[in-house]
């Protein structure tokens, strides 16, 4: 087989023909293509064919190196006029997106080994600048963003992540079936919500029956405005971890009166109290035993958490709000004021909280979503800007469609 053939092939080319391939000087293998004869072009505003007008000066595209030489294509792109619009516009180019120099396999082939190895080493390994690996995936995450069918996500989990060290965040919306991102924006305040809204929630509003969030005010304003008809689910796990802080602060605060008495029977304890019991080690479950028999006001603590976790083996809210109720009663009589003001919070949520027993999500997928987040962030050393990072999220957590293209890699 000829190699104008494999190239006509691997290209897609049906108004195009190839001229002649040769090498140049340097070693680069160049591809020369021109226009059938009386061919009529899409245009690459209304995609309808239309007549050639004139053409303009040559452009070059970097292809898919082969046999570890470059490939450039060489071509004068045509100028026609739109038969649906009326515009003097430039054909739509086959193997080109917009006015990159990169053609469309190129850009396919560097977004998918950007998808698995950092931009770094992507770079390095196709011998282009860091730059060019990024308009890769940057055009690779427009396409995928513009040609995704978000459908009817019924539950979705909104949670921040942090970017950089400043308490800088971003906040994700990720799809809690597919397991996908669906928005990311910097902040976590009410605009970002807002700007949620405006790009992404309006198409999710009238097929979306719950949210899963964490008790941060600005999240549930906004998400009650926006949605109204969809559920709050509070997530179970930082409610959980809101708990672990208030017994861990009765810890510390009793750790401080038993030193002035120069007794350091809590020392090296934090642990005890926090695991889950099945989760012991037998020298860690021998120390606790013995704690239990002192007492001593975290052991009260320790029982009101083992306790707040029969809440969630109940099936029906109605059951789970008398036994919150009667829960809510032991803390606030407990004379332990960390876990007084964890009650007085979750009553204040209790609604959110007992929507749990009516559609059972949590972010529990959020929160592993956001740890390949971290990865993505790690294995870069960091990004320097936000729009830089949240290109990386939407490449490797979107479950983008890639484009569409006769060129196919092993």
């Amino acid at each position: 087989m000829l190699l104008k053939t494999i190239a006509r092939k691997t290209l897609g080319l049906k108004n195009h023909k190839i001229d002649k391939i040769k090498e140049t000087e340097n070693g680069t293998i160049q591809i020369d293509i021109s226009c059938k004869k009386r061919r009529r072009l899409p245009s690459s505003c209304c995609k309808k064919s239309s007549h050639m007008v004139d053409a303009l000066n040559p452009r070059r595209w970097n292809h898919v190196s082969l046999w570890g030489r470059k490939v450039v294509m060489v071509y004068k792109p045509a100028r026609v006029r739109c038969s649906t619009c009326g515009k003097l516009v430039v054909e739509d180019i086959p193997w080109s997106m917009g006015k990159s120099n990169l053609t469309t396999p190129l850009i396919a082939y560097i977004s998918i080994m950007a998808e698995l190895l950092p931009w770094k080493q992507v770079a390095d390994l196709f011998h282009i600048h860091w730059n060019t690996v990024r308009n890769a995936v940057k055009q690779a995450v427009a396409y995928g963003l513009k040609h995704r069918e978000i459908g009817k996500v019924l539950y979705f989990g909104v949670d921040e992540i942090s970017r950089k060290k400043g308490h800088i965040y971003l906040t994700n919306v990720y799809d809690l079936k597919e397991k996908r991102l669906l928005w990311s924006g910097e902040g976590r305040g009410i605009d970002t919500m807002n700007r949620f809204y405006e790009e992404v929630g309006r198409e999710l509003k009238l097929s979306v029956t719950a949210i899963c969030c964490d008790m941060w005010q600005p999240y549930i304003d906004t998400i009650t405005e926006h949605f109204p008809d969809a559920l709050i689910v509070f997530d179970k796990f930082h409610i959980i971890s809101h708990l672990n802080k208030a017994v861990d602060e009765v810890r510390r605060e009793e750790a401080r009166e038993l030193k002035k008495n120069k007794s350091e029977v809590l020392k090296g304890t934090r642990y005890l109290w926090l695991k889950n019991p099945w989760n012991l080690t037998d020298k860690q479950r021998v120390k606790l035993s013995e704690l239990e028999k002192m007492n001593l006001k975290i052991n009260r603590a320790y029982l009101l958490k083992e306790s707040f976790h029969y809440l969630w083996y109940y099936r029906y809210a109605g059951w789970a709000k008398k036994y919150l109720k009667q829960w809510f009663w032991w803390a606030t009589h407990s004379r332990l004021e960390p876990l007084r003001d964890f009650a007085w919070m979750v009553r204040r949520h209790e609604g959110g909280i007992l929507n749990y027993f009516k559609i059972p999500i949590s972010n529990g997928i959020v929160e592993g979503l956001n740890n390949k987040a971290k990865v993505v962030s790690h294995r870069a050393y960091g990004y320097r800007t936000a729009e830089t990072y949240k290109l990386a999220l939407y490449h490797c957590l979107g479950k983008l469609p890639r484009p569409e293209m006769a060129f196919k890699f092993l």
